[in-house]
């Protein structure tokens, strides 16, 4: 199974892929994590990755794309995987999708873990008092909250219209969320 992860900062991605991880036996690909790995390995990417982002600029989609192709052209994603970071603009979901019907492998789910904005914001903050972050005030937050909902909202609509799009109510515990997405994923028994 191939499937994004789509969600607002503080709607669980992270927590919710690294089960999923475990449950579908498929690696979860978080496009922060590669880009990091591909710096500290040093490769070709990675060192192109690392100019950017020493000059301060933002990696560009061509460079993300290029790891994600090196990405998913390993053994361990021929079963699928979960990608969480990204695509965050419609630009990026549409070359990842071409990139995936490249290489075989078109996505078959995107699950938008949905939660109402105050919980986000109550969620951001609590987890940057225990961290003793003093930038994530909720005024802050809600910028940040504000500012993803309008370049992502394209993403979603992206997905749903190629009729891909799973929307999971992210409220609850971890294992009643967990229990939405699967639910979702996966068809019920037909009883016969």
């Amino acid at each position: 199974m191939r499937l994004v992860l789509l969600g607002a900062p503080g709607s669980g991605k992270g927590t919710q892929a690294t089960r999923l991880k475990e449950h579908l036996q498929v690696p979860h690909i978080s496009t922060g994590d590669l880009l990091r790995a591909e710096v500290a390995a040093g490769s070709k990417l990675g060192l192109e990755a690392k100019a950017v982002m020493d000059a301060g600029n933002l990696v560009s989609d061509e460079i993300l794309l290029g790891m994600l192709e090196d990405r998913f052209s390993r053994p361990d994603t021929a079963g699928g995987f979960i990608l969480d970071g990204y695509p965050r603009n419609l630009a990026q979901a549409d070359a990842m999708d071409a990139l995936l019907k490249k290489i075989g492998q078109p996505m078959d789910f995107a699950v938008q873990l949905e939660v109402p904005i105050e919980l986000l914001v109550e969620r951001i903050a609590g987890r940057a008092a225990e961290q003793g972050r003093k930038d994530d005030s909720p005024e802050a937050v809600r910028t940040r909250l504000k500012v993803y909902d309008e370049v992502t909202a394209p993403v979603i609509e992206y997905y749903r219209q190629h009729g891909r799009l799973t929307v999971v109510d992210g409220v609850g515990s971890l294992d009643e969320v967990f229990t939405r997405i699967i639910e979702a994923l996966e068809p019920a028994p037909t009883v016969g």
